[in-house]
């Protein structure tokens, strides 16, 4: 029963897995999020797959106003990896981009871009959880420490609800006449 998944996780893959399975993004998502697959080899996948994507953070914020550019086939030969492993690259970075890759449409002669907001991508990865992405040692050389910090809270806080402080029936009322909550504006309240 643990491996089911709740109703909002089955969104989240339906969404990532209604694009054409023929395209390249497809063929990525049907093999990354294949529910049918050995644990082991997702496990195994996956961990190959995070440090890839690392080693091309790690090269990407070393230059981060550097825009890098190219077909799909020579990004992935650049960095020395397959196209399909370059595709779920661009799949993960693409929410981060100055301007959006048409990751669902593309080829492997599709020209893309990997010009990303840092403001963005550093939220993007502690939205993602990704301490491994976010923990880089390359982002102390765009933002210090305290704007780091304020970056991470930021985006921790855009996802928690703050109830507004309920008034009391014998508190001062909100309007601001002078009267209890209860005689004024709380007084056809049920």
């Amino acid at each position: 029963m643990a491996n089911k998944l709740n109703a909002a996780q089955e969104a989240v893959l339906e969404e990532e897995l209604n694009v054409d399975p023929e395209s390249l993004l497809g063929k990525w998502r049907a093999k990354a999020y294949n529910q049918n697959a050995n644990k082991q080899w997702l496990q195994k996948f996956w961990s190959n797959y995070f440090a890839i994507e690392k080693n091309i953070y790690e090269l990407l914020l070393m230059n981060p106003d550097e825009e890098v550019k190219g077909t799909v086939k020579e990004l992935a030969d650049k960095y020395n990896i397959s196209v399909e492993t370059m595709v779920g690259f661009l799949d993960g970075i693409n929410d981060s981009l100055k301007v959006k890759n048409p990751i669902e449409t593309m080829t492997e002669d599709t020209v893309v871009s990997l010009a990303f907001d840092k403001e963005l991508l550093y939220k993007n990865m502690v939205d993602a959880k990704a301490d491994w992405l976010y923990g880089l040692k390359e982002w102390d050389a765009i933002f210090d420490k305290e704007t780091q910090h304020k970056l991470f809270l930021e985006q921790r806080k855009s996802h928690t609800i703050i109830k507004p402080k309920k008034i009391g029936r014998n508190d001062p009322c909100p309007c601001g006449s002078g009267k209890k909550y209860k005689y004024c504006c709380g007084r056809n309240v049920k």
